[in-house]
């Protein structure tokens, strides 16, 4: 370990008499009402609000320039340097701040519901609150694990900690570190707890793939017969809807590895978005808020009752519960190898077919793309549906080169005969405004038949722009719905559309080409 810059050791902080350790969830609870930093909701969860920031701040993200990592980081605009002295210097200042703090406050556990991987961390907080999240999004100890728990990894959040750009070398007040040889995540000059849970995600990702292990932000589910399906998925696509199936338990909602074993949950908990949640459309995220679930940025009425309707302070309103509030899940929270994979995008073009199967070449290259569409409205300036890419579906999480978790995905693909499927939950019969939403009957009816081995040697056609094999037929789905060209009324217009998308898949992918010469000709558009 570097001392060079006399990097403060949190033995000091965690040895003071306003520590507050490992606190069950009623006691929490307590603490988050009593301090004022939240209210109690007629469903018995804690609503929250964290002010200016909403959401992460990609931008405000570094890795420390440490002589272990600099050689292996894939530095760039997600991926920011700051320096060992910097760091050190902000360190100290935030344990500084925290330790004459009325209290603070201790999660320890872990992340990784494998034991033979998993990684034990501590999660310091200077809001209640926080740690309450903690609590619920990763993996408790029991009393006997606790008793010998070491913490490998912590994750420091002061929240009213604004950094001084001039002085600390940030972008802003914000900032969220990792130090791979301190093994520390310190946040501050945020209230946004979803910074925690990616912080830990992203720090996985750096761990695992080095364990051989890899790692995947998706959700997975698993069968009667121990058969698990992988969904992956950028926000909007349906991947919790579609992986939340009564006939099949969930394993996980968000973070997984994919070990010589098979695949576990990285996480203890979902943090689920709630905007429009209804019992109605989502019953299972709409009963898991009980008791001890945080609601952030939820609108909530004089006599405690939350309207989830209401995206009056953000669109990215948020519940965060533990995975033992849903009826349907499998505990331990692992099982075996996958046989099925689904990519999921919404495609507000309309021209993607509503499945297709993938080569492992096409796999990999739709891997990496990671495509799904903004819509129109969605945000300021955008008039139409643009594409938008995201490495692995998860780039801002991915310390490592894209390569490294693409080439690991092809190899588990060909040792497992894993099927692939991409899945279009976007628009069909014209591009958005023109077009309708896929019938999310006929979207569930795809991806149980290719859940259950029935699209595996069926007849397909050859999609003539983006090189996909289209079945011709699905049990409970009209055959005119698949073929994407003859949803719309004038087919030169879909030509042209998809014509449109193709040379942006190409584009995008342009990034990755000279390392990736054969993935592109197998398995980009063929145009």
């Amino acid at each position: 370990m570097n001392t060079i810059y006399n990097v403060k050791s949190l033995e000091g902080l965690l040895s003071g008499t306003n520590v507050v350790t490992q606190l069950s969830v009623p006691k929490l609870v307590e603490k988050v009402i009593s301090r004022n930093e939240g209210v109690l909701t007629t469903s018995g969860a804690v609503s929250v609000k964290t002010g200016k920031y909403t959401g992460r701040s990609p931008k405000d993200k570094y890795f420390v320039q440490e002589e272990s990592v600099c050689n292996k980081i894939d530095w760039g605009s997600i991926n920011q340097p700051i320096s060992e002295e910097k760091f050190s210097r902000l360190y100290a200042k935030v344990l500084d701040y925290l330790k004459v703090k009325d209290e603070i406050f201790v999660f320890k556990g872990f992340a990784g519901a494998d034991e033979n991987y998993r990684l034990p961390i501590q999660v310091i907080t200077e809001y209640a609150w926080h740690n309450l999240f903690a609590h619920q999004l990763f993996i408790r100890p029991t009393e006997e694990e606790l008793k010998k728990h070491e913490a490998q990894f912590s994750v420091v959040f002061a929240p009213n900690f604004k950094a001084d750009p001039l002085v600390d070398g940030t972008r802003s007040e914000t900032f969220i570190i990792v130090s791979f040889e301190h093994k520390v995540v310190l946040i501050g000059g945020t209230e946004y707890a979803g910074e925690m849970k990616k912080s830990i995600f992203t720090v996985m990702n750096y761990l695992l793939p080095e364990q051989d292990i890899l790692s995947m932000h998706c959700s997975a589910n698993v069968g009667k017969d121990g058969d698990v399906a992988l969904f992956f998925g950028l926000s909007g696509t349906g991947k919790t809807t579609l992986s939340t199936d009564d006939d099949r338990k969930l394993i996980g909602d968000d973070e997984h590895g994919w070990s010589l074993d098979g695949v576990f949950n990285i996480e203890g908990g979902c943090y689920a978005k709630c905007i429009n949640l209804s019992e109605e459309k989502e019953p299972q995220i709409y009963n898991a808020i009980q008791f001890g679930s945080v609601l952030e940025n939820v609108v909530v009425d004089q006599n405690g009752k939350a309207d989830f309707d209401d995206g009056s302070l953000t669109e990215n309103t948020r519940a965060a519960y533990p995975l033992h509030a849903i009826k349907n899940i499998i505990t331990p929270s692992k099982a075996g190898h996958p046989k099925t994979i689904i990519f999921l995008t919404a495609d507000a073009f309309g021209v993607l077919p509503p499945i297709s199967k993938l080569t492992k070449e096409q796999a990999m290259y739709h891997f990496l793309s990671g495509y799904t569409s903004k819509l129109a409205g969605t945000e300021r300036g955008v008039t139409s549906p643009e594409a938008t890419f995201s490495t692995c579906y998860g780039a801002p999480f991915l310390p490592l080169p894209a390569n490294r978790y693409a080439e690991m995905l092809g190899e588990k693909i060909d040792q497992h005969n894993v099927q692939v499927f991409l899945v279009n939950t976007g628009w069909t019969g014209g591009e958005y405004g023109i077009g309708s939403r896929m019938n999310l009957k006929y979207t569930r009816a795809m991806v149980r038949a290719a859940i259950e081995g029935k699209l595996n040697n069926v007849e397909t056609v050859k999609d003539s722009i983006f090189g996909l094999q289209i079945p011709v037929e699905v049990p409970g789905v009209p055959s005119e719905v698949l073929l994407p060209n003859k949803t719309w009324s004038d087919e030169n217009a879909y030509f042209e559309k998809a014509k449109e998308l193709a040379n942006q898949f190409k584009e995008n992918f342009k990034k990755f080409s000279s390392d990736n010469l054969e993935i592109e000709k197998l398995g980009g558009p063929i145009i």
